[in-house]
Order: C-alpha cells, then sequence, then structure tokens
C-alpha cells in the first residue's frame, strides 16, 4: 500500500476528509483536512457549518507523524490545515456543499465558438454555482458588468448587463474554487 493511501486512511479514521495531500521538492509535505459533509435531508433545516481547528490540526499532525516515521517517508516539515476561504473544489459532494456560493471555474479547453458575447477562447468563469437540469452536470451564472464602486453613484436608467450562463460537467473542468468575498467591515454580510 503506497504511503498517500495510508495517510488518506489515518486522516479517515481520524474522522476526517483528506482534501489535499501535495509533495515539493524542498521537503514539505502538506495535507489538507475538513469536516466530513453530509447533505442535510430535506425535511432537515440548513446545518450549522462546522469548520477544522487548530486542536484538529495538531491532532492529525501527531498521527501523521507516527505514520510516516513507521512508513520510513522521507520529509522535512509536515503542514496539516483546513482548505481555507478559497478551497478547492474536486468532488460532487463539494460541489453540492457550496451550491448557491460564488466560485471560479477554469475550463480544460476553451468554450469554442458561441452565439453569445463570451469569447469563444474564454477558458475562466466566476459566478454562482447552480445545478443544471442534466444529472452530472452543473451550472455557472456570472455578470460582465464591473462592480459598482463604493460610494460610486448610478444611474436609473443604466442598462444593467445580461446574466450569463455556462453549462459543464466536473470532467470538463481543470480547476474549480470558492471564490474568497471578504468583508471588513465586521461580521456583517460579505459585500454589504
Amino acid at each position: 500500500m503506497a504511503w498517500q493511501e495510508t495517510v488518506a486512511q489515518t486522516v479517515a479514521g481520524l474522522g476526517f476528509d483528506l482534501v489535499d495531500l501535495e509533495r515539493s521538492a524542498g521537503g514539505l509535505l502538506r495535507v489538507t483536512i475538513d469536516l466530513p459533509w453530509e447533505p442535510p435531508a430535506e425535511e432537515q433545516a440548513a446545518s450549522v457549518e462546522q469548520f477544522v481547528t487548530v486542536e484538529d490540526c495538531e491532532t492529525v499532525t501527531r498521527q501523521l507523524q507516527y505514520l510516516l516515521e513507521v512508513e520510513n517517508v522521507d520529509y522535512r516539515r509536515l503542514e496539516v490545515g483546513s482548505p481555507g476561504i478559497d478551497r478547492p473544489l474536486r468532488h460532487q459532494n463539494d460541489f453540492l456543499r457550496f451550491t448557491g456560493q460564488v466560485i471560479d471555474i477554469t475550463l480544460k479547453a476553451p468554450i469554442g465558438a458561441t452565439g453569445t458575447e463570451v469569447a469563444a477562447n474564454r477558458k475562466k468563469f466566476r459566478g454562482t454555482l447552480e445545478r443544471a437540469d442534466e444529472e452530472g452536470q452543473w451550472r455557472i451564472v456570472w455578470s460582465d458588468e464591473p462592480p459598482v464602486k463604493p460610494g460610486q453613484r448610478v444611474s436609473k436608467k443604466r442598462v444593467q448587463a445580461p446574466l450569463q450562463a455556462l453549462t459543464f460537467r466536473l470532467d470538463e473542468l481543470q480547476q474549480a474554487r470558492l471564490a474568497p468575498l471578504v468583508s471588513f467591515k465586521g461580521r456583517g454580510v460579505a459585500g454589504a
């Protein structure tokens, strides 16, 4: 069994999901963990989001140090952390969990010829994640209108840019991440 599989089993045995496992040339071994997520039952209200704590990372670090020593894995530094606010989305469960959130996606190939205002060679998009009508497909909805700057006056006659949508499958993605929307105005809603 490869050491990567052993790390994944150990992290799962401690009650966490392995989000990412990265090994760099400088001897850094980076392990990203998250708490398991299950879709809420239809009759159940949306559950409170829980986050990985420093104590969780410490527990996993200690266990992995013993494991890596037993497995004789050569590394200089071990880093265990949470996915952060710009976490990668890789699995169907990630997309289910973050439906309705703003995400950034990069396609493997440009979208090709279009009959819309979207450039045919465009590969990167930022928008709101939605479920598509067909099984296994997702949709990202965005507007290319520039955001209004704080304090800027907006004319009532201003015509808003239309919303655009792109439907995709997970195998068409090179990368998908949550788009960090950070507000430095206290604990209010982001963007308010």
